[in-house]
């Protein structure tokens, strides 16, 4: 009887190391792959256009329902500004992201009092920091 608690005791253990060691994993790939900004979701999520000005370039290429703009930070906050006015965001959730080598993407669902929008965010890394050089938004058919 001794040894068969002493082998459950073996397996619980096992299993607790197992978990653990999967759990440590997991946050160490989540966190080195994470390079994209975390701090873009909570800026859209706010619908802040200043907090959104730390993740951009110096340029941007904004592209807002189909009317494209290149310009530099300030103007794009400006304009991002007008448009979370225009729209009262109630929520934002990403759809989709990844990165390879010095550039990335993220894909996500704004949706404010007028409606979804699908916004499309592009970075490339400068100074070892992932900045946006393009914001896509466009209107869902939902």
């Amino acid at each position: 009887m001794l040894t068969f608690a002493y082998l459950l005791m073996l397996l619980f253990m096992r299993k607790r190391v197992f978990l653990w060691m999967s759990a440590l994993f997991l946050f160490v790939s989540v966190s080195l792959a994470q390079d994209i900004p975390a701090g873009l979701s909570i800026a859209f999520k706010k619908g802040n256009s200043q907090e959104l000005s730390n993740y951009l370039g110096s340029k941007v290429n904004l592209i807002i329902q189909n009317r494209s703009s290149d310009v530099n930070n300030q103007t794009a906050q400006t304009m991002m500004a007008d448009f979370f006015s225009k729209n009262k965001v109630i929520g934002f959730s990403v759809n989709h992201q990844g990165r390879r080598d010095e550039s990335g993407f993220v894909i996500g669902t704004l949706t404010t009092d007028n409606g979804s929008f699908r916004v499309n965010c592009f970075f490339k890394r400068v100074d070892n920091r992932f900045l946006i050089y393009q914001i896509r938004i466009d209107k869902t058919n939902e």
